[in-house]
Order: C-alpha cells, then structure tokens, then sequence
C-alpha cells in the first residue's frame, strides 16, 4: 500500500506557513504537492458516491480511536464523505496519490467549495488493494495519519473510496473537520 504523508492545514494558517518557510507547504500552496506518488497510469476510473453505512463504519473505527486517546468522537458527515469519494475518484483517474486536487490545492478547497465552513481541516489518503478496515488499521500504525485522526478540534469526519483504472488499486480518502 502506498501512504503519503498526511496534510494538515487549519484555514487560518496558510499566511503563516508560507511565512515560515516550510517549503513543502510553500510548494503544496503553489501546486506542486512533494508527497505525491505516481500509483498507476491515469485512465478511467471507477467512481463510487459517498455510502452512509461506510462512512458510519469509519467513524465508529476513527472514534474507538479518539476514545483510547481521550478526546471526543467525531460525527459521520455525508457532506464531508462526498468531498472524500470526489477526491478518491480524481486520485484514482489521475493514478495519483496526492492531497492537492484537479482543480484545488487541498483538503479545505474541497470542503469549502462544498458549502462546508471549516474551523479545521485534515485528510488521509492512501491507494492499495484494500478495504476499508484495512486502510483505517494502516492509518491507524501511521505516525503522521493517526496525527490527523488524534486531532481534538475535530468533530466531523467523511470517507470514500475510488477503483484506478487497473480494476485492483483502490483510492481512500478520509477528510477530519470543524465547522466554523
């Protein structure tokens, strides 16, 4: 399974990462994401809406979590499981992992073009031959990914998932977030 290195940005900071020369931020910000990885050959994907009953599933795992960690459970939020199957789906045509989009230059772009007002955003992303209890076990051993699931301010979180054109490697994203 191939993992980035997951992307947190509250909406506030932007000026002040690219102020501090964080040079990954800096080029994410201007569309050049150094985390991507080149997972497949683009093509036609196979795009999946958001489904209730998994985005139910990744909150209840995401939330046992939060819990052992004594933080507060996060909501399943259908809106913020579109921007993540919408984001699974451009990945996956792409045959590219990455946190900066077609047309946007992360997690929070999407959630606000989706009429979502973010205090906070965070997302997970990751592509492999797997089902949605195995990317949550991997997100889960990863450092940087349990970093975005451990975030305290977070209240709402979505899931989805995308086919790559190959018909085997499956893209996820999980979006973490706060309303305004």
């Amino acid at each position: 399974m191939a993992f980035v290195k997951s992307l947190v940005v509250p909406v506030a900071m932007f000026a002040s990462i690219l102020s501090s020369g964080d040079v990954a931020a800096t080029e994410r910000v201007r569309g050049i994401d150094p985390y991507a990885v080149q997972v497949g050959a683009p093509g036609k994907a196979s795009c999946f809406p958001a489904v209730a009953d998994q985005n139910a599933a990744g909150a209840a795992a995401t939330n046992e979590v939060r819990r052992r960690a004594g933080l507060p459970p996060v909501r399943p939020d259908m809106q913020l499981a579109q921007v993540a199957a919408a984001h699974a789906c451009d990945m996956a045509s792409r045959g590219r992992m990455t946190h900066l989009g077609s047309s946007t230059s992360g997690p929070s772009d999407r959630v606000k073009a989706a009429g979502y007002k973010p205090r906070i955003t965070a997302e997970n992303i990751a592509a492999g031959p797997f089902t949605l209890p195995r990317v949550l076990q991997e997100w889960n051993r990863s450092q940087g990914h349990l970093h975005n699931i451990l975030l305290p301010q977070v209240t709402d979180y979505g899931v989805g998932q995308a086919v790559g054109p190959d018909g085997k490697t499956v893209y996820w994203a999980a979006v973490y977030a706060a309303r305004r």
